[in-house]
């Protein structure tokens, strides 16, 4: 997240295109604002366009406007968004639900920044900063015919890749007590997260992103009703399967037991959190478990060569 912080804070004052690429729930929208927001067109408006939320029929009108008659129904002249975001910029959240005819035409307005409006004949100019997003891998997505190359190289000038929260399990107990804490500001509460909870939290894999733990918080923290501690949390079921098989030796200690276990799945899983949520423990738990078998191997190994 760093380095996305980094990219964003670098490419916000230039006028590059930028595609934004991530998960559902990752947070592409809030990366399009904060870019909106640090560049030169921060006084200009700022549209979100949900691309997947248009009727087929009406994207090109939305989009590019229309003159009065152009089809049935269009009683007056329409500007669509482009014009509408003169001066600003245009956010396209997921770019790939745009029909393939319509994306040649996209590819046309932003690179000359020129549009014609639906059954027009003069040429418009439009001074419009576009930023795009798509939770679709970008190769997939023109493999399946979802996305054109050439637009795809327009509006990737500069892409930005937001990771899974699954890939960030040090950021979950922030985001969830930063959402606790305006939770708490907005209802006047000052309600509490149970280690046991953030615990349940970090063996979760979170299909839904980030989106899906600041839902499932409110939720949680609606259930709590008067009382200070989430505690009736409708705790996740984590994505852990069966444990691999261990061999066991009686007469060994639980310590001993337990350190073959954690690195038997550990060598299993290949992941440091499938094996946290398989062992059911924390990440936290788990790190403090192998830093404590390392310290043991180092101090095995020096009193060896005494």
């Amino acid at each position: 997240m760093r380095r996305v912080y980094t990219e964003i804070a670098r490419v916000a004052p230039t006028d590059a295109a930028v595609l934004v690429v991530g998960e559902s729930g990752t947070g592409k929208d809030l990366v399009a604002q904060v870019i909106h927001q640090g560049s030169k067109r921060a006084a200009g408006p700022y549209l979100p366009i949900n691309c997947g939320a248009m009727s087929p029929s009406l994207i090109e009108s939305e989009l590019f406007g229309h003159e009065r008659g152009s089809f049935t129904g269009a009683l007056l002249r329409h500007q669509g968004h482009f014009e509408r975001t003169s001066g600003g910029t245009l956010f396209l959240d997921e770019v790939t639900e745009i029909p393939l005819e319509l994306q040649a035409r996209l590819l046309r307005v932003v690179e000359s920044g020129t549009l014609l409006r639906v059954g027009g004949e003069i040429a418009l100019q439009t001074d419009v900063r576009v930023i795009a997003s798509t939770n679709r891998p970008p190769q997939t997505a023109m493999r399946d015919g979802k996305l054109r190359r050439d637009l795809y190289y327009r509006l990737s000038v500069f892409p930005i890749q937001l990771p899974p929260l699954r890939q960030r399990p040090g950021d979950i107990d922030l985001l969830a007590r930063h959402f606790l804490d305006e939770l708490n500001a907005m209802h006047g509460s000052d309600k509490h997260l149970p280690l046991e909870v953030i615990a349940a939290f970090e063996r979760y894999d979170w299909p839904g992103n980030v989106r899906q733990l600041k839902n499932m918080l409110q939720r949680a923290f609606i259930l709590a009703g008067d009382g200070p501690d989430i505690r009736y949390f409708p705790r996740p079921d984590t994505t852990a399967t069966s444990l691999p098989h261990a061999p066991t030796i009686v007469g060994k200690s639980l310590e001993e037991l337990n350190r073959e276990m954690t690195l038997a799945a550990l060598a299993h899983y290949g992941s440091r959190r499938k094996t946290a949520a398989a062992l059911g423990i924390s990440l936290k738990t788990l790190y403090n478990r192998l830093n404590l078998y390392k310290r043991d191997a180092s101090s095995s190994h020096h009193g060896s060569e005494k």
